[in-house]
């Protein structure tokens, strides 16, 4: 991997952990739906300006993509962004992202009970370990904390949402790769989930509330549709072809640490021990799990 690349994947990495930053500050001033949907319609128009940059057209999918895309978009941009934003109403922006950080546990765990994935020994001690972590997480450093107790209400159930939303999404994403680009897909993906939350955002004051919308408004949905999703995905997606998707997959264990050196930086939060213990826990087990038991991956 040469030195230029590596650096273009931990910005990229950088890049996605300010989304917990902007979308914490988005939250205090926006309904979930309209911050969602400001977020993609953005990334969708940023997603076709790249795609016509870069490849000179943008074509329909094909018949065969749409069931896939539909998905994606309910999945990913839909529901996971409304857990995302309500999630952040209740719950700080590093604690949020060493939620996420257990996102891999569960397309993990999914892939090896579906028969996907072998249950290699390592891979169990590794979900397991992730497991202990991610309740260390979820419950804010209490793990006998129980739902309906006061350290366990909206914004953990939201973020559960999250994590849910994102495994699907992954997992549905094999569909839709058949038939169109990563970039496409994204592009497409962005598109028919900006669709799905337009109603929602109207019915919550989207019309209404657009002239009277801060600029820190804008500046945080631009930040997101533009740089989190447009050029994030955009480089991710490029790294992944240069170095295949076992590499670069590797960098995503950075955004949670980012994410919480970013929060204690610019929004003056603290995170407690347990909780970045937990996090730890979450990241050594998803990697041991991840880790390629063979030879690793080529070069695509």
């Amino acid at each position: 991997m040469t030195a230029r690349l590596f650096l273009s994947l931990v910005f990229t990495m950088l890049l996605w952990a300010g989304t917990f930053i902007s979308a914490r500050l988005l939250a205090e001033e926006a309904t979930p739906s309209v911050s969602a949907f400001l977020r993609f319609a953005i990334a969708s128009l940023s997603l076709i300006g790249i795609i016509l940059i870069s490849e000179k057209r943008l074509s329909l999918p094909p018949k065969k993509a749409w069931l896939p895309l539909i998905i994606l978009g309910a999945t990913g941009v839909f529901a996971y962004n409304i857990c995302f934003f309500t999630g952040l109403r209740y719950i700080n922006a590093g604690r949020a992202s060493l939620f996420m950080a257990s996102t891999p546990l569960v397309i993990i765990f999914v892939t090896i009970i579906s028969g996907m994935e072998r249950a290699s020994l390592r891979k169990i001690i590794g979900v397991l370990t992730s497991l202990i972590g991610a309740t260390l997480v979820i419950t804010n450093g209490h793990p006998l904390t129980f739902p309906g107790s006061g350290n366990f209400g909206m914004g953990e159930i939201s973020l559960l949402g999250c994590v849910a939303s994102w495994s699907a999404f992954t997992l549905a994403g094999r569909m839709a790769l058949r038939h169109l680009s990563p970039l496409r897909t994204i592009c497409w993906a962005s598109i028919v989930g900006s669709a799905m939350l337009f109603p929602l955002a109207c019915q919550d004051g989207l019309l209404t509330s657009l002239p009277a919308l801060p600029w820190q408004v804008w500046a945080n949905v631009a930040y997101l549709g533009v740089f989190g999703t447009a050029v994030g995905f955009s480089l991710y997606y490029q790294g992944i072809k240069t170095a295949g998707a076992s590499r670069a997959g590797i960098f995503i264990n950075l955004v949670p640490v980012f994410s919480v050196l970013l929060s204690w930086l610019l929004l003056g939060e603290a995170v407690h021990l347990a909780v970045l213990f937990g996090g730890a826990l979450v990241l050594s087990g998803v990697s041991l799990a991840s880790f390629p038991s063979q030879q690793a991956e080529p070069l695509d």
